[in-house]
C-alpha cells in the first residue's frame, strides 16, 4: 500500500510553519494515541503513521528533501519510519509538549513504558569530486565518538527509581493534573554514574577515534545529509548509540559545471574550425571524448553526449553531457590578417543568413532543458 503524504497525514499544507506542523502532529497524536485507544490497531497504525510525518517535516534538511524527492529519501531507500516503535516515537519526540513523554500531561504517564536514551548524533563534512559523484564512491574516514569507558559501573537513580523520569501532581480548578518530566538527577537513563575511571568524562564516557566506512550513492548533491544509523555517541549508562550524519560538499571542478543531473562544458572554436569543421576533444566523466564539429556550425549551437552526466541519486536515469559551442573572435588582428578578412568582407558566403529553420538561444534552451 502507497504511504500517504506526510502533510495529508497532519492536515497541514506544505507552506505551513514549524509552529504550525507541530501544533497538527500534537492534534492528531493526541485523538489516535494508544492509551486512548486501546487495543485499536487501526488507531496505532496512524498514531506511528503521524510520528513518521512529524519526525521529517519537522526536520529543516530533511523536509527539505522531501519536498524535493517525496518518500524516496536520498541515498537511504525512502524515510524510513517503518522501523519505529513506540519506545523510539515516546523517546524521539519527548518534548513537543515542553518534557517528559508528549502524552503524559494528558493521559497520566507512559503506562510504564521504558524510555530508552539515546546518544548525540555526530555531524561531519565530506567533500567530494565531480568523478566520486558521478560513480558513487567508498570512503573511509576518521571519527572521534564518545563510547562507553570501560571500568565504568553505574547504579539506579534514587529521584526516579530507575524510571527515568519523575511525576508531578497539580491540584486545578477541574481536579488533578499529572506531569511527567525527564528526571533531572540522570537526564532521562534512570542510571547515575557510580564508578569512574580516570579520564573519564562525568556520563561515563571516553573519546575513541573510529575508522568508519561510508558508502556514498552516485548522484549526491552539494548541501545533501547522509545518516548512518547507530555511529554516533554512545548514550551514557547504556541505551541506543546516536547516528553519524554526514554532510556532503562538492568540490568544483575545473572543466564541467553540474546542473541537476546533466554536466555543461564550455567549448570554444576558432573561426576556421566552425567555418570548416572539425573534430575536438572534451572532457567528460571518466575521460576525455572526441566531438565532431559539423561545417557552417554557428556560435551558441548545444551539442548533447547522451548519458555522460550524472547518475539520478534515485535511480532514475543518467543525465548528458551538453557541448555549449563558442566561436571564438580574435581581439586583434595582424596587418596580413586584416587585408585577408577585408577581401572577404563583401563575399555572399559572409553574409548573415539564417534561414527559417535556424533556432535562436531560447528556444535551443528550450529544447533541451523542457
Amino acid at each position: 500500500m502507497a504511504k500517504r503524504d506526510y502533510y495529508e497525514v497532519l492536515g497541514v499544507g506544505k507552506n505551513a510553519s514549524a509552529e504550525e506542523i507541530k501544533k497538527a502532529y500534537r492534534k492528531v497524536a493526541i485523538q489516535y494515541h494508544p492509551d486512548k485507544n486501546p487495543g485499536n490497531k487501526e488507531a496505532e497504525d496512524k498514531f506511528k503513521e503521524a510520528a513518521e510525518a512529524y519526525e521529517v517535516l519537522s526536520n529543516p534538511e530533511k523536509k527539505a528533501q522531501y519536498d524535493r524527492f517525496g518518500h524516496a529519501r536520498p541515498g537511504q531507500g525512502g524515510f524510513g519510519g517503518g522501523s519505529m516503535n513506540m519506545d523510539d516515537i515516546f523517546s524521539q519526540f519527548g518534548d513537543i509538549f515542553g518534557g517528559g513523554s508528549p502524552f503524559d500531561s494528558f493521559f497520566g504517564g507512559s503506562g510504564g513504558r521504558s524510555r530508552q536514551r539515546k546518544g548525540s548524533n555526530l555531524r561531519i563534512k565530506l567533500k567530494l569530486t565531480l568523478d566520486e559523484i558521478a560513480n558513487g564512491v567508498e570512503k573511509k574516514i576518521k571519527v572521534n565518538r564518545l563510547v562507553q569507558a570501560e571500568g565504568v559501573s553505574y547504579k539506579t537513580c534514587q529521584t526516579c527509581g530507575g524510571q527515568g523520569q519523575v511525576r508531578k501532581v497539580v491540584n486545578t480548578m477541574l481536579g488533578q493534573m499529572v506531569s511527567t518530566t525527564t528526571c533531572p538527577t540522570c537526564g532521562g537513563s534512570g542510571q547515575i554514574l557510580d564508578k569512574r575511571p580516570p579520564g573519564v568524562d562525568s556520563s561515563g564516557l571516553v573519546s575513541k577515534e573510529d575508522m568508519i566506512t561510508v558508502k556514498i550513492p552516485a548522484g549526491v548533491s552539494d548541501g545533501m545529509q547522509l545518516a548512518m544509523s547507530g555511529k554516533g555517541n554512545d548514550a551514557p549508562g547504556g541505551g541506543v548509540p546516536g547516528d553519524l550524519l554526514i554532510l556532503i560538499e562538492e568540490q568544483e571542478d575545473k572543466h564541467l559545471k553540474r546542473d541537476g543531473n546533466n554536466l555543461i562544458y564550455d567549448l570554444h572554436i576558432s573561426f576556421i574550425d566552425a567555418a570548416m569543421g572539425t573534430q575536438v576533444e572534451v572532457p567528460s566523466i571518466g575521460g576525455k571524448v572526441r566531438v565532431k564539429i559539423d561545417p557552417g556550425t554557428q556560435s551558441g549551437k548545444i551539442l548533447r553526449l547522451r548519458g555522460k552526466g550524472v547518475r539520478d541519486v534515485n535511480g532514475y536515469g543518467t543525465g548528458d553531457q551538453l557541448i555549449y559551442v563558442n566561436v571564438w573572435t580574435p581581439r586583434k588582428l595582424s596587418a596580413d590578417e586584416k587585408a585577408k578578412l577585408e577581401s572577404l568582407r563583401n563575399s555572399p558566403n559572409f553574409q548573415p543568413n539564417p534561414d527559417e529553420n535556424e533556432k535562436g538561444f531560447f528556444e535551443r534552451m528550450k529544447e533541451y532543458f523542457h
